[in-house]
């Protein structure tokens, strides 16, 4: 039996690891024909900013501002490989957001997500997206290492 993907759901960071994973998604989206759809989804850490910004709250603006420049950058990548692209920025948990909530509002089948760049300390300690999403949700999960 053939597996088919039409929406696939890329989380991207800006790191290496998830390039990666926005390059194998465009593949895979263009191997699954003309209905294929890749959304990039960044997820900003409110709990992350959450002392900082109440001393400024230009700083959300600041990293929303910088999410979406770095989403339309890859957008443009993926649309110039032939691909239908759209993008989102979220805030809160990464790890329910992109376990639960966006994959569930786009109806995604795949989730392409790169390997975590945690050394084994920030693991332990905050743990991996990654990991979390791979054991967590009810979606496909590809997970690409950089190359």
């Amino acid at each position: 039996m053939t597996q088919f993907y039409h929406d696939i759901l890329v989380p991207m960071d800006g790191s290496k690891e998830s390039e990666a994973a926005l390059h194998r998604a465009i593949t895979i989206a263009k191997a699954n024909g003309d209905n294929a759809k890749i959304t990039l989804a960044n997820v900003i850490d409110t709990r992350a900013i959450q002392n900082i910004a109440a001393f400024d709250n230009s700083m959300i603006d600041t990293v929303t501002e910088d999410a979406r420049k770095m989403l339309e950058g890859y957008k443009a990548q993926a649309e110039k490989a032939g691909v239908t692209v759209d993008y989102r920025i979220d805030y809160g948990s990464p790890k329910a957001l992109l376990a639960h909530d966006i994959p569930d509002e786009i109806h995604a089948d795949l989730i392409v997500i790169g390997a975590t760049g945690l050394n084994a300390v920030e693991r332990l300690v905050v743990g991996s997206v990654t990991s979390y999403v791979t054991r967590i949700t009810k979606v496909d999960v590809l997970v690409v290492r950089e190359m």
